[in-house]
């Protein structure tokens, strides 16, 4: 029997002191200083031992990293003297799209590896944009002893990137009369590439790709940011090359198990020049997710290419659009336009933009996708605070060109390990044990659009999602 397979994880500490959601506010004058079960020892999460522990600069307000927000320290503090505000640098972290609580959980995540709780529970609008307007069915959940993390039955993460016939057909010897294509896995459904901005140095690069390499997954990266010690993963590298230029990379071709090509009229006549150069490679094209991307999908379909790769907004919307739709949308209808046309199976399809959350890599495989690909969160779990000082050549301000890539790897695994967990979760509460089953499971799924349509609008009227315009 195969070994399970599992993404182990250690502890990755910050470098730097992580901007925390919460501040203390103390009126020491009234402490007694005598109590032997001081709230903030009895704390269950230890986040003053272990704020202390690692930034203990006797400065007060004390702004503490990872506090789960149940506020029991205020509650239980004897002289009623503890209190607890928003740390204003808190608000001040990434944009409207990547919103200070998704950096401080995917810190939380890259430090320890675990899933992020909240002692308070979910506080936010019951529906948002995007992503947030669905929920996942857990109908299933009854059952928490037999699967999920812990459970004994085994739930499966990897899928498919290679191509696979639509139907066999045997020889009178009943022996197969066509020829199978290779299997390439992966065993999480979800990519690395380089993001579009930050400091990206050679370590940081690199503490990416090795991250890949010990995962089993792949990293997208264009031929110009190749460097020796980078190309000795070219085992874990999908390079993104051009119908002019994939002959002047042979090298690289040779070397890996999948390349890229970047869309182009006609690009499908360039798959048997590739395929001569590597007889086993897995051909993807990379695309704009754009309104012709389903009809582009379409023709593509059928030209023996194993995957496509569409490219999203860094917000997660369409590209090119003046009313730009949700990636969820895009991943739908390019998802149903191959269903109707019967050749869904295929093809697989990868999406990237916008893939911000655990929740975000579930939801797109419920909308069709096959896989995600990501960037921001690998630059965010090496500790960048989306400040953008990096787009006006400012210093940064945790120094990202200095990481040293074991550290940075670790910190990624960690990621992706708590990422992988939250999919266990969802998918054990689906009652579905395969990832590949949960592509276009939207009967799994509740969306607000439907409900607001189908049953709340015609009693209360059409009402918008929070905070959609």
């Amino acid at each position: 029997m195969p070994k399970k397979y599992n993404i182990p994880t250690k502890t990755a500490n910050p470098r730097f002191p992580p901007v925390g959601k919460y501040a203390t506010v103390e009126f020491r004058e009234d402490c007694a200083g005598s109590c032997h079960d001081c709230v903030k020892k009895k704390c269950v999460y230890n986040i003053f031992t272990d704020n202390a522990c690692h930034w203990n600069t006797m400065k007060e307000p004390e702004y503490l990293y990872i506090c789960k927000s149940c506020l029991r320290c205020v509650q239980e503090c004897t002289k009623g003297i503890f209190s607890m505000s928003v740390n204003p640098e808190y608000l001040t972290l990434g944009d409207e799209y990547w919103t200070p609580e998704i950096i401080n959980t995917t810190w939380a995540q890259s430090h320890t590896g675990k899933i992020p709780v909240s002692g308070a529970g979910y506080r936010g609008p019951f529906a948002g944009e995007g992503f947030d307007s669905i929920w996942t069915d857990m109908s299933e959940i009854v059952r928490p002893t037999r699967d999920g993390i812990h459970g004994r039955e085994y739930i499966n993460t990897s899928v498919e990137l290679s191509r696979r016939p639509m139907r066999l057909e045997f020889n009178d010897d009943m022996s197969l009369a066509v020829d199978l294509p290779p299997i390439f896995e992966i065993p999480v459904p979800v990519l690395f590439q380089k993001p579009e901005f930050g400091v990206l140095s050679e370590n940081v690069l690199l503490s990416m790709v090795r991250a890949a390499g010990a995962i089993g997954t792949l990293m997208f990266l264009k031929p110009e940011s190749y460097s020796p010690a980078i190309s000795e993963y070219s085992n874990s590298l999908v390079p993104c090359l051009t119908g002019d230029n994939y002959r002047k990379h042979e090298d690289k071709v040779k070397k890996s198990r999948m390349v890229e090509l970047e869309y182009q009229p006609g690009i499908e006549g360039e798959f048997s020049g590739l395929r001569s150069m590597n007889p086993g490679v897995v051909i993807t094209v990379g695309m704009s997710l754009d309104g012709s991307a389903a009809g582009r999908a379409l023709a593509l379909a059928d030209s023996g290419v194993d995957t496509i790769h569409f490219y999203g907004s860094v917000d997660g919307r369409e590209v090119g659009a003046e009313k730009q739709r949700y990636l969820k949308e895009m991943i739908r209808e390019v998802h149903l336009k191959l269903v109707e046309n019967r050749i869904r199976d295929k093809i697989n399809l990868v999406f990237s933009g916008g893939i911000a959350m655990a929740e975000h890599m579930a939801k797109a495989l419920i909308c069709g996708a096959d896989a995600v690909s990501i960037d921001v969160p690998l630059l965010v779990a090496l500790e960048c605070r989306l400040c953008y000082q990096c787009k006006v050549k400012a210093p940064c301000p945790v120094k990202l060109e200095e990481v040293e890539p074991g550290w940075g790897m670790q910190r990624t695994v960690n990621l992706m390990s708590a990422w992988r967990n939250q999919l266990i979760e969802v998918m054990g509460a689906f009652g579905i044990r395969e990832a590949r089953r949960v592509r276009g499971e939207i009967g799994r799924s509740l969306w607000f659009e439907d409900l607001e349509r189908e049953n709340f609008g015609p009693i209360f009227g059409t009402r918008k999602v929070a905070g959609a315009g």
